[in-house]
């Protein structure tokens, strides 16, 4: 297969005129956040605002470009709205939840979850691939996006190598593992290369790793969100049809306060929380068996108390839960029989609970690790 190169793009899209400034893409600096990894390549066209809606026709002929080029395999090609032309422009402020555009539908998906955090380092993407495969173990169809475009690491923690085929050049087919298909920018970037890109491109593409993947028929979709309530996971929840939120926190004050704004920042949209996690609840030294809290304990049951929602249940912070996500063999497969994955398979069943009829029951299959 022929090697795609960064300028063999850039000349593909000298050849794309914008009408009304008469000139090439490249040359009017609307191409940025170029990123190719084989035959897959991303990149954004910043647009005057103005002019979203209407370029797209530009958008699909860029992408068309690309496209053809050989060796390439997929083509991802965002707008971003974020400036005018090369000059920046103030970014327009956040929609009043009111004004937010319509939620535009997932196709064979029958409900999404999104993890939350308010906050970076709680576990929140250890929670939602050990949610989903317990999702998985009871029964359920199950598809895990990883939308943490900044930091993706579900590749990684799902054991999961290579990059996604496409059999028509226009849709990518999801990675797949322990019976879970798998998404995340991860496949189509190096693991250590920065993803230096605006808010807006980062929506864009976590909304055509949603449109443009074939899903299939899934019972339930789980979005490991991004940390914080910035941009990208408003405009998430704003404009992915999302069954619901699990918030996830570790016991602490200043955590349970990130926690609060991610919370209250769903319930703006009106997207339904469904319960509180916390993680890291406590330590249980292997060796003598003593329990140490060493984050506090029981802060996220309270604030749930508090708050009006459900508290899903409490993980301990423990090496195993670590050790096995960080070896792409999280422990809800690994060790299916231990304390900590049955403590996942249980909020499983309770978001199973929850979501009905949304999320089919089935009868749990045979997961086997390789």
């Amino acid at each position: 297969m022929a090697t795609v190169s960064e300028e063999a793009v850039l000349g593909a899209l000298r050849k794309v005129i914008d009408p009304a400034r008469r000139d090439n893409i490249v040359g009017l600096g609307m191409v940025s956040g170029l990123v190719i990894k084989g035959g897959n390549v991303a990149f954004a066209i910043e647009v005057d605002p103005a002019r979203g809606k209407a370029l797209e026709p530009l958008r699909q002929e860029a992408e068309r470009a690309v496209q053809a080029l050989p060796g390439v395999t997929s083509a991802t090609v965002v707008l971003t709205a974020h400036r005018a032309g090369p000059a920046s422009q103030p970014r327009a402020a956040h929609p009043h939840p009111q004004q937010a555009p319509a939620k535009a539908p997932a196709p064979g998906i029958r409900a999404i979850i999104a993890v939350a955090s308010g906050k970076g380092g709680v576990g929140k993407s250890t929670t939602a691939a050990n949610i989903a495969l317990g999702l998985a173990a009871e029964g359920a169809s199950v598809g895990l996006l990883d939308a943490d475009v900044y930091g993706p690491s579900m590749p990684r923690m799902m054991g999961v190598r290579g990059k996604p085929a496409t059999h028509d050049g226009k849709t990518l087919e999801p990675m797949r593992n322990y019976g879970v298909a798998i998404m995340s920018m991860g496949f189509l970037v190096d693991e250590e290369t920065p993803m230096i890109w605006r808010g807006p491109m980062v929506m864009s593409a976590i909304q055509q790793m949603l449109r443009d993947v074939n899903w299939g028929e899934l019972d339930v979709l789980v979005v490991d969100m991004p940390p914080g309530t910035g941009d990208a996971q408003l405009t998430l929840a704003q404009q992915v049809p999302l069954a619901g939120a699990i918030i996830v926190s570790t016991p602490q004050d200043i955590a349970l306060l990130d926690a609060r704004k991610g919370l209250n920042m769903f319930r703006k949209v009106d997207v339904p929380v469904l319960g509180i996690v916390e993680n890291m609840s406590y330590f249980a030294c292997p060796h003598c068996g003593q329990r140490s809290e060493i984050f506090a304990h029981g802060g996220a049951r309270k604030e749930a108390e508090r708050l009006g929602v459900e508290f899903l249940g409490e993980i301990p912070l423990d090496i195993a839960i670590r050790e096995t996500s960080d070896g792409g063999q999280p422990i809800v497969v690994s060790q299916p029989q231990s304390p900590h994955a049955q403590s996942y398979r249980a909020i499983a069943r309770r978001l199973l609970e929850k979501l009905a009829p949304a999320g089919a029951r089935r009868a749990p299959p045979k997961i086997v690790v390789q």
